[in-house]
Order: C-alpha cells, then structure tokens, then sequence
C-alpha cells in the first residue's frame, strides 16, 4: 500500500527537499519528504500582476525576490536542525527581466499576458517562417514568447537594451539574486520560444534575428544538474537558514511542467489538464516528435524529456469575468451548479474565451473574446454555461490535435484551483473531449511537482506517496452530437474573426 499523503515532521523520509512555486497570484512554498509527501505546513505571499489596457502585465522582480525569501524564513523555521538536502524553485512561464552588469533588474518581469508587443509579433510573421520555426523550437511568434518582445524594448526602450548584460526568467533572476548564480532551467529556457528543441540549447540563428547574443544568456541547465552557488552567497544562506546549508539548489524550471508531474502525469499514459487563472492540457514524452501540428507547442523539459500540448490564458480568469458582470453570485449556488451540470441546449450563447488573446490552437495573441447567440430571452446562467462550455471547447481544440502525435495517453488528471471552486467544469471538459476526466485532489499540484522532480536526483530509489484523486468523470456520450456541432461553430466563428 502507498504510504499516506500529508505528515508531520517526525514522519519525514529523508532527504527533504523544500520546493518553491512563484505563480500568477502568489509565491508558495512547502517542504517534501522523499516520498513526495508535504511536510507540516506550507507558506503563501499573495502579489498581483500590474496590469493596463496598453497589454500591460508586469510584476516587480525584487518584491518576488523578498516574497521567496519571506517562504524560506517561515519554512525553514519550521524544520528546527533537520537539514534540507535540495531547493528547488518553479515560476509561470515566459517571462523576462533584463539586468546590468551588476545584476541589477533595468526593467519589471514582463509576464506572459504582456501584449504590448502586437505590432512586433506582425512584423516578426512577415518576416520569418512562423511554421519552420515551430518545428525549430516548438514555439510560434506569439507576444508571450521572448522574440517579439525583444524586439519591443529594442524599439521602445533603446535605453535598456544598451545597458543589457544579460536577458533572464524570472526564476533566474530569483536564483542569481539568491545564490550568485546565473543559469536556467531548460523547460525555462524553452519557454522563452529560443531553444532548439532537438539541440536543448539556445538557437544561434534566432538569437541574432532579434538583436541579441548568445553570451546575454544564461546557461541551460537539466533536471539533473544543479547549480553550483557563490562561496559568499553560500555564507550568507548558511547564517540566515543553518538547514540549507548543504543544500543542492536547481535551476529554475516552469510551472507548466512542474503542474503536469505533481498531477500524475508523468508519461506518455497520461495527459494534465491544468485549470486555474490559465490553463492548459500536457504530455509528457520521451521521443521527441519529429513534426508538430500547427496548434502545439513542443518545450525540451531535460536532455531526455519534452512536454507536449497547448496552452490557453483564460480559465479561471474567464469564470472570474463571468461570476462579476453576470452577478450570478445573486444566483443560489445549487440552481448554478445544476444548471451547468445540465442537459446541454441549442440556446446556450457560443463563447470564445479569449479575453487576454489566445495562445493555442491559433496563436491570435489580438483575438478577443466572443459571444454570440445571446437572445433578448437569454439569462445570466445560460450565458455563465457559455462560458463553461466555450472553456471546455478550447481545451477539446487542443486535445484534438494532441492526439494526432502523443496517441497512447489513456487518463487524463486534472488539477489547479477552478477544479476545486467550479467541478461543473469537469464534467463538461469530459463531454466535449469525449475523454474521461479524473480530479486529482491535493492543493498546490504545482509545488508537489517541482518537489517530485529535485527527488529524482536526491532520492531516486524511494517510492513516491500518490496523492489523493476523485471519481473519474465519464463522458456522456448522447451528449456527442451536441458538442461536435458546438466544436464546429466554434471553429467557424474563429475562422471567421481571427484566422
């Protein structure tokens, strides 16, 4: 029998690893036996992105840093002299913060949802072959990825790129401030949309497309290769946190993969469906696929691994939406909850929740949210099941696709906060993908992964805990015809605004 989830101190396995995960709306923390279990209690600093109508959305680097600095001083005050054997930090993906010589930040963390760089990403399309270079990197021009938005700053902050030693994460940024050092993780890296999925370094070519040199990047790290820290830095981590004084630190890796392995997905049997302020539905792969639909993106995680799938900006962000202008909080929860759980009806309204751009299947960074059907006779509720149901619609475009090159999944484990707060969800992710769902029901799945994957260097032979899961969700297959004609209206109007 798999030992329990959950435990106190004195029931650790060693080595414990303490793992870090800087998120869209928060920077947590927990300590891990070396059975993956979470040990005595976990650590939150709450923080927002700054955000603007221009596509702005950005945070302040130095208020991250002090927030994971903040984690460690409440979880290492927990451990009394049991020594912490690794550290390991996981962020949301594609970001960027440019630093001087010094290591000083000249700019914020421009985060994914920065759109600023509209005009760059136009400009880079006509330019270069958005189709090779997806097969190149895995990546398309998209704002979220660092090409255009090098050359947003090379246009509108000339100043900066002048004064630019080296272009990092945001992890990297954490980790240089921590520990002196300068490197990335490769799942970072690749989310940059710079690497060379089939080298898993930095590609030279593109590099020099968007004015920058190899030498302003740090060096790509795997799964399996931590990082060495500065004598003095070592001292000073040693004085204020005596239990991560032998500790090994590891690059930074992103949230993505980290969310993916802390809900069991962990190999081609299985797909993660990550639901929270963003989503997005992963594989993780041995064999790297030699061609890519056009709808996915394809990130080298380690020297032997890549992640497969696609992303969108808004789950929980298009619920949050939702839940304000519908005041379906006037609603009585129960008379929500079944509407959504409901036989569905042609009068639901159509959504397409794009309301900060779409990332897969189409890559329109400018596309905007839709809705279309909405009758004189239409109330709140049908249109909050629009949403739901134009939510679960986006990830089926994505599941379609990723069935053309990664066929074996046979489970899919879904996670992340919405999977909590609005289950409904569920059940209509499994109808309109025509694949049973799974919850998995553990908080902080992405903290659990970044943890399970420093384990597989400090503690390769222990045997992981499984966390917790619910009843797999089945799909209801009377319901097919309905969902295959939503899916191709949704495609038709899509094609019709954005294509």
């Amino acid at each position: 029998m798999a030992p329990a989830f959950d435990i106190e101190l004195k029931d650790a396995v060693a080595p414990l690893v303490l793992a870090l995960d800087v998120g869209s709306t928060a920077t947590r923390g927990a300590v891990y036996d070396a059975a993956g279990r979470p040990v005595g209690r976990r650590a939150k600093v709450p923080h927002a992105f700054t955000t603007a109508p221009d596509g702005t959305s950005e945070i302040d680097p130095e208020q991250v840093v002090a927030e994971v600095r903040s984690v460690l001083d409440q979880l290492t005050a927990t451990l009394g002299d049991q020594p912490v054997a690794g550290v390991a930090l996981d962020t949301f993906a594609s970001s960027l913060v440019v630093v001087d010589a010094e290591g000083r930040a000249l700019t914020p963390c421009f985060t994914y949802a920065d759109g600023r760089c509209a005009r760059q990403v136009r400009a880079l399309r006509e330019e270069i072959d958005d189709e090779a270079l997806q097969q190149r990197t895995g990546t398309r021009v998209h704002s979220s990825y660092w090409p255009p938005r090098l050359r947003w700053l090379a246009a509108e902050r000339p100043d900066v790129v002048r004064q630019a030693a080296a272009y990092l994460s945001l992890g990297d940024y954490v980790l240089r401030r921590l520990t002196g050092t300068v490197a990335t993780g490769t799942s970072s890296a690749s989310w940059t949309g710079m690497v060379d999925r089939h080298r898993a370094d930095w590609y030279p070519e593109l590099v020099e497309i968007v004015g920058i040199s190899l030498d302003q990047l740090p060096p790509v790290h795997h799964l399996d290769q931590p990082v060495e820290v500065d004598a003095r830095r070592a001292a000073k981590i040693a004085r204020r946190w005596p239990v991560l004084t032998d500790a090994r630190w590891y690059a930074p890796i992103t949230d993505g993969l980290a969310a993916n392995v802390g809900l069991g997905a962990h190999d081609e049997t299985s797909i993660g469906a990550s639901c929270a302020t963003s989503g997005a539905l992963r594989v993780l792969v041995r064999e790297m696929p030699e061609e890519l639909p056009g709808g996915l993106w394809c990130y080298r995680v380690s020297h032997d691994r890549a992640l497969l799938g696609g992303a969108l900006n808004d789950v929980g962000r298009a619920l949050a939406w939702a839940d304000v202008t519908l005041a379906v909080g006037q609603v009585p929860p129960e008379e929500l909850s079944a509407a959504l759980v409901a036989e569905p009806h042609e009068t639901t309204p159509l959504v397409l929740p794009f309301f900060t751009g779409e990332r897969s299947t189409g890559w329109a960074a400018d596309a905007r949210a839709v809705i279309t059907g909405v009758g004189a006779a239409s109330a709140p509720v049908e249109v909050y099941r629009g949403v739901v149901e134009g939510i679960a619609l986006a990830y089926a475009r994505i599941a379609s696709q990723l069935r053309q090159v990664a066929p074996q999944p046979e489970r899919l484990f879904a996670g992340g906060s919405v999977t909590s707060d609005h289950p409904e969800l569920l059940q209509v992710m499994a109808d309109a993908m025509r694949t049973p769902v799974t919850p998995v029901q553990i908080k902080r799945t992405t903290l659990h992964g970044t943890a399970l994957l420093a384990l597989e260097d400090l503690a390769p032979d222990v045997r992981r805990a499984r966390p917790e899961r619910g009843r797999a969700l089945v799909p209801d297959y009377n319901r097919r015809p309905y969902y295959t004609e939503r899916f191709q209206r949704f495609e038709r109007v899509y094609e019709a605004l954005f294509a």
